[in-house]
């Protein structure tokens, strides 16, 4: 393929150093010291003159593999020896600085490299034609006949010369207009199950998170808020504790939440504990889980909704089938539970703000800074480090801000603020709360004529993002269920269908976590499509089958078929089968449960079959399958947040538990990459861990589980 090339050389070429950023380590970026020896041929590729390779990834890493993706698709079309890649991360400012070369910083949907891989491998091929150009100027002979490969470009006549002999003459040459691509065929570096770059790093203690920053004379932060979203801070007593050991300070920010500052997080901690703090919550104070749901059951029968899909008449196609199903779900708040709590460090002066951290997308990240440093962006900037897992949460900024604004009243000490668990588990940005009612008619053969999908619950949007609803309305409640067109039901054809939203928002801030809407709309749906086979008398996989639009259908029978479905298995055993599309991707999963006399669920193996378009690497692909079923499981087993008095009364792990090792099912992943496109990866398998689980269950005990999480469902037979 050939395509224009789009970055422009102003951009390329503003900097000819590229010693520093975030490798794997930690150190201040944009160092000149090696300018004379390190050559940046473009914003994606700097080599060394001992030919090491320096992939710049804007994307974050936070233990999905991406910064290993993105690195492989570059490293492809630059022809490098890829033992001598190594990554570092371009800092926001500087991608402002020049003109956002390397685009969007946002690291969450499962976009790394479904939405970067044109751009990075378009770097890595100018790169690589920039090599080729500066070896056959050298050698006076037509580019033509020039071949790179394994960092090296080599002549006919038997002349060659390595990428670090080759990359100073390269660094001043014009961009190629024109590069072309490999196909994914003739691919030897992507496409292969590659060791991750971050690994070694990790297992021998080298790796920097956000927690591990330490700088000359920094201090650290401990920060308690509101207990009640949206409540105030009334008064502190700040003369109990700012005597007690190491403790510098004690202050207020954005008039919701008390900090002390010490010399170690210890103090900090001890004196925040002590600190006598009076709240204002008001009226929110009041609030208990019974009136949340109470609002959600109500939002099920309400007759104003935002409609986002409908096709033909669904009311009058239910009204006159010959039977008519329905049911009632729902789905909990949920914490995204990242093993490293919220944290930044920030040192301000008026000339300077900075901050490290890690994010997911350092431009809010930038931006939060800047706003709250009230300076230019271009007098502030944001240094990634590896995120200790995000799911989502790392998104949004708001840690940032409160860390520039302690350092803010202490000018020219770096200062790190760290969140309790405890402060984490209450002020997280939730997986939103949603109850869902679903009405299907059948006609007189078991076809599925007429569906609606009633949606009660939170905005993501409406919270986080207001200016992108549109007309009111939430676009992204119908994940799955929306892309237009009777098809759109998760990819069934239902000739008259109607989905739509009646948005109910409590005072509880809801938040992007891994997978979004389509975990819980998977749910509804997916588990809805068993009830509906069965009220038809047909098998669940068949009754999806017939319905199934071409790519949903090949998932699924690839996972069927590799699962084994139908066939014999152990006494006690049984399946139950989900499938969706997800973050451009198509998936499907099987779920090998049994439940036993006295009701204990053991989920005993999860095949999944998935369909991204392209394979980057497939190793990564089964390890993200398998860290996806963790994440979801724990989530259906039991995941939920719940309020007293306006609170989250969940403040750690005792209280909001995870899956442990013993309960982890074996997953067993078919790629089956149809080519044409990119999808996902991260996000998509989630949300088919749960409803292939809850219709294993269904075959197992004769009970339909409609509510979440799983640890209040009575399991054992006849209870």
């Amino acid at each position: 393929m050939t395509i224009q090339t789009s970055l422009g050389r102003r951009g390329f070429l503003a900097s000819t150093t590229a010693a520093g950023a975030f490798s794997l380590g930690f150190s201040f970026p944009w160092a000149s010291a090696q300018a004379a020896e390190v050559q940046e041929l473009n914003a994606w590729v700097v080599i060394h003159p001992d030919d090491k390779v320096v992939i710049r990834i804007a994307r974050s890493e936070m233990g999905q593999g991406t910064l290993t993706g993105l690195a492989q698709l570059v490293a492809e079309e630059l022809e490098c020896d890829w033992s001598k890649v190594t990554t570092e991360y371009p800092t926001p400012s500087e991608n402002v600085r020049r003109n956002r070369v390397w685009k969007n910083y946002s690291t969450g949907g499962s976009r790394g490299i479904r939405e970067s891989n044109q751009y990075v491998r378009e770097g890595g091929a100018i790169a690589r034609e920039m090599l080729i150009a500066a070896a056959a100027a050298e050698w006076k002979v037509p580019a033509a006949e020039c071949k790179a490969a394994d960092s090296k470009v080599t002549h006919s006549s038997g002349k060659s010369a390595t990428y670090g002999q080759l990359a100073a003459a390269a660094a001043k040459l014009e961009l190629p207009k024109e590069v072309k691509l490999k196909d994914p065929k003739d691919w030897k570096v992507a496409g292969k199950p590659l060791k991750r770059l971050d690994t070694l790093p990790k297992l021998t203690g080298q790796m920097t998170y956000g927690i591990d920053i330490k700088m000359p004379g920094m201090l650290t932060a401990s920060v308690r808020a509101c207990p009640v979203h949206g409540g105030k801070l009334k008064s502190f007593d700040a003369a109990k504790v700012e005597k007690m050991p190491g403790v510098k300070q004690v202050l207020s920010i954005d008039n919701n939440a008390v900090v002390v500052v010490a010399d170690t997080y210890w103090n900090a901690k001890q004196a925040l504990d002590k600190l006598p703090v009076e709240w204002d919550v008001g009226k929110l104070g009041e609030v208990q889980q019974d009136q949340i749901t109470a609002m959600l059951k109500e939002g099920l029968g309400a007759s104003e909704a935002f409609v986002g899909n409908k096709a033909g008449d669904a009311r009058a196609a239910i009204d006159g089938a010959a039977k008519k199903v329905e049911a009632v779900y729902s789905f909990p708040w949920q914490h995204h539970v990242n093993m490293e709590p919220m944290n930044a460090t920030a040192r301000f002066t008026r000339e300077k703000c900075e901050v490290w951290c890690g994010t997911q997308n350092g431009e809010a990240a930038l931006a939060a800074a800047a706003e709250a440093a009230e300076l230019p962006v271009a007098k502030c900037d944001v240094y990634k480090t590896i995120l200790g897992t995000g799911f989502g949460r790392r998104g949004r900024a708001d840690y940032v801000r409160q860390a520039v604004l302690v350092a803010k009243q202490m000018p020219g000490t770096p200062v790190k603020l760290i969140w309790s668990r405890e402060e984490d588990m209450t002020h997280g940005t939730y997986h939103p709360t949603t109850m869902c009612k679903l009405t299907g008619g059948l006609d007189k053969d078991g076809n599925l004529v007429g569906l609606h999908v009633r949606i009660s619950g939170q905005s993501i949007l409406a919270a986080l993002l207001p200016q992108n609803l549109q007309n009111g309305m939430d676009p992204a409640v119908f994940q799955g269920f929306a892309n237009g067109g009777p098809e759109a039901a998760y990819g069934y054809t239902v000739p008259n269908l109607l989905v739509d939203h009646a948005m109910r928002n409590p005072h509880l801030t809801p938040g992007f976590w891994r997978g979004v809407n389509t975990n819980q709309n998977a749910v509804y749906m997916e588990c809805f499509m068993d009830e509906l086979a069965e009220a038809a008398g047909q098998d669940p996989l068949a009754f999806r089958m017939k319905m199934l639009k071409p790519k949903y259908a090949a998932v699924l029978k690839a996972a069927t078929d590799k699962a084994g479905y139908g066939k014999p298995l152990p006494a006690g055993h049984f399946h139950g089968i989900a499938q969706i599309m997800g973050y451009g991707s198509y998936v499907a999963g099987v779920a090998e449960v049994s439940v036993s006399a006295d009701g204990v669920l053991k989920v005993h193996k999860i095949t999944a079959a998935t369909d991204p378009g392209h394979v980057v690497n497939p190793a990564q692909i089964e390890r993200q399958v398998a860290g996806s079923f963790v994440y979801g499981l724990s989530a259906a087993l039991y995941g939920e947040i719940t309020l007293k008095d306006g609170a989250v009364e969940q403040t750690n792990f005792d209280s909001y538990n995870v899956m442990r090792i013993d309960e982890m099912p074996k997953v067993e992943t078919v790629l089956a990459p149809s080519g044409g496109f990119w999808g996902g990866v991260g996000e998509p398998t989630i949300a088919v861990a749960a409803p292939a689980v809850l219709n294993g269950i269904y075959k197992a005990t004769g009970k339909r589980v409609r509510e979440l999480p799983l640890m209040h469902q009575e399991l054992k037979k006849g209870a």
